[in-house]
C-alpha cells in the first residue's frame, strides 16, 4: 500500500488489488524458484552491478523469463536485482499510479527487510528511502497510538505481555444464525471466551462475551 501524507494529514491512499506480482510474496516465489532463501536473495541483490531486465507483471511469466535468462548466460545476481526492480516497477505503476511522491519516502512493512527493494525504490524515485527501526510492526504502533489518543481515558483490553505463557484453549462450531454455516473459532481463558474468528460476518466478534462487557 502507499499512504501520502501532507501536513500531518493523510491526503492519498493506494492499495494493491490485483495479483501477487505487487507485493512481498512475489520474490517468495522466485526464491523458491532459485532454491535459495528469501534472505540470501536480499544480499545477492546488492552485490550486482546492474539489474537484467525481467518482465514481472506476473509471477508466472516471471519464472518463465528467469530461465531464458539463466540459459542466455545472465549472472543469478544481475537476474535477482532484476526482479527487485521489476516489483518496484509494478508497485509504483499499479499502487502508487498518479500519486505524488515527495521526500522524504518512508519505507515499512517486512518487504523492507529486503534490502534489494530498497535498493530498487531508490533508484527508481532518484530519493533517499528511509527505513525506521521497527519498520516491520510501525502499522501496529501507528494503530495503537490513534486508538489511546482518540480514547485516552477507556480501559483498554491489552492482556499483558506474558500472554503467550498462558494456558487457553480453543475449540469451533457450527454457527447456525444463517445458512452460511460458518465455523466459529473460540479462544478461551479460565471458561471465558477472549476471541473468536471464522465468520463471514461480525456477529460473534460484537458479542458481549468477547467484549467482556
Amino acid at each position: 500500500k502507499i499512504i501520502i501524507i501532507r501536513d500531518g494529514m493523510v491526503s492519498d491512499f493506494g492499495m494493491n488489488t490485483v495479483c501477487a506480482a505487487g507485493t512481498g510474496s512475489f520474490l517468495d516465489h522466485q526464491a523458491a524458484r532459485l532454491r535459495i532463501s528469501i534472505e540470501e536473495l536480499s544480499r545477492r541483490a546488492l552485490l550486482a552491478d546492474k539489474a537484467v531486465p525481467v518482465a514481472g507483471r506476473c509471477t508466472v511469466f516471471a519464472e518463465s523469463e528467469m530461465v531464458h535468462k539463466q540459459q542466455a548466460g545472465h549472472a543469478v545476481d544481475g537476474i535477482i536485482y532484476g526482479l527487485c526492480r521489476a516489483l518496484v516497477r509494478n508497485f509504483l505503476n499499479d499502487v502508487a499510479s498518479g500519486k505524488d511522491i515527495r521526500p522524504p519516502v518512508v519505507f515499512q512493512g517486512g518487504v523492507a527487510f529486503n534490502r534489494g527493494i530498497v535498493r530498487a525504490l531508490r533508484e527508481e524515485l532518484r530519493t533517499e528511502i528511509i527505513v525506521p527501526p521497527h519498520h516491520e510492526v510501525l502499522g501496529a504502533v501507528g494503530a495503537a497510538l490513534l486508538v489511546h489518543e482518540a480514547a485516552p481515558e477507556r480501559p483498554g483490553r491489552f492482556r499483558g505481555f506474558d500472554i503467550c505463557e498462558r494456558d487457553v484453549l480453543t475449540s469451533s462450531r457450527e454457527c447456525r444464525a444463517c445458512p452460511s454455516a460458518c465455523e466459529i473459532v473460540e479462544v478461551k481463558e479460565d471458561d471465558r471466551i477472549i476471541g473468536t474468528w471464522g465468520g463471514r460476518c461480525e456477529l460473534w466478534e460484537k458479542s458481549p462475551a468477547v467484549q467482556g462487557e
